[in-house]
């Protein structure tokens, strides 16, 4: 993997600077379903990654989001699968936030082993896997290990939780009133949310609503467990990428996720759960 990934982590960069070009002189929005957008970016990305994939990995199945006929890759390809998001947080690109990220993600037997998330605005990029080691890029093009900084455990003052605009305008309300001290934050690509936690600036991130995919969710969970985080669904179990948890037609995740610190998830999952019940109740 060692030529790919550099391979890999050029084109990244290239799809990047595209991207933002792109941002510049102008784009197309169009409304995929409700809350949901794709631009003529994401499109063009979609092709560019395509064509680099299926020529490096030909015996690979490869599924991109915006192609809704290489879903049917997830079937065919259970030892290795290439899932990839040409823009993570495509709300945050077109209002020309910096928080999106481009997003490749490696399966095998449906489990996530490599994951890449470059975000082109602010420059960094995180790459690594179990066994591989995690890495980042910096703005100076310096190549570092990616530190995966414990941080202190919840106190009734400060605790700091990553979660979604959508499901804290659901659960904020609940989760502030079980948790003590809860401080929370935000960051458009659920890949770069994921980063925050590794990087020790939250200790938790709840993604609850249930619309994320794997394109999402591959290459950002194999950092994670990489980094030793818990990455599990609202009973504790853990998060899983088999049939019998991801939506055979969308591809989308049946369970909620949690990726967390473990010692700080195992103390705050049972407040986590009784706000989650609190709410669907009402």
């Amino acid at each position: 993997m060692d030529g790919r990934d550099i391979a890999i982590r050029d084109l990244l960069r290239r799809c990047g600077a595209q991207a933002r070009q792109m941002a510049q002189t102008g784009f197309e929005v169009m409304e995929k379903g409700p809350s949901d957008y794709v631009t003529t970016v994401d499109q063009a990305l979609d092709r560019e990654f395509t064509q680099h994939f299926r020529q490096w990995f030909p015996a690979d199945g490869l599924i991109t989001e915006e192609n809704p006929d290489s879903r049917q890759a997830y079937a065919q390809f259970p030892q290795r699968l290439w899932c990839i998001d040409p823009i993570d947080g495509t709300d945050d690109f077109v209002h020309h936030r910096p928080y999106y990220s481009l997003m490749v993600g490696l399966l095998e037997q449906y489990q996530p082993r490599a994951g890449w998330v470059y975000a082109p605005v602010l420059e960094r990029m995180y790459w690594g896997g179990v066994g591989q080691g995690l890495y980042q890029q910096l703005p100076d093009d310096s190549i570092t290990e990616l530190p995966c900084k414990i941080p202190e455990p919840p106190s009734n003052w400060y605790c700091p939780l990553m979660i979604g605009d959508k499901d804290r305008h659901r659960y904020g309300t609940a989760l502030e009133r079980l948790i003590p001290g809860v401080d929370f934050q935000s960051m458009g690509s659920f890949g770069l949310k994921v980063v925050e936690v590794i990087r020790g600036r939250a200790l938790v991130y709840m993604y609850f609503n249930q619309r994320v995919k794997i394109w999402d969710t591959v290459g950002p969970i194999a950092l994670a467990q990489a980094a030793g985080l818990t990455c599990c669904d609202l009973a504790g179990h853990p998060l899983r990428f088999d049939p019998g948890a991801v939506d055979a037609t969308s591809l989308g995740h049946q369970q909620r996720i949690l990726v967390g610190w473990p010692d700080a998830l195992a103390k705050l999952l049972p407040l986590i759960q009784q706000a989650v019940q609190m709410t669907e109740a009402l």
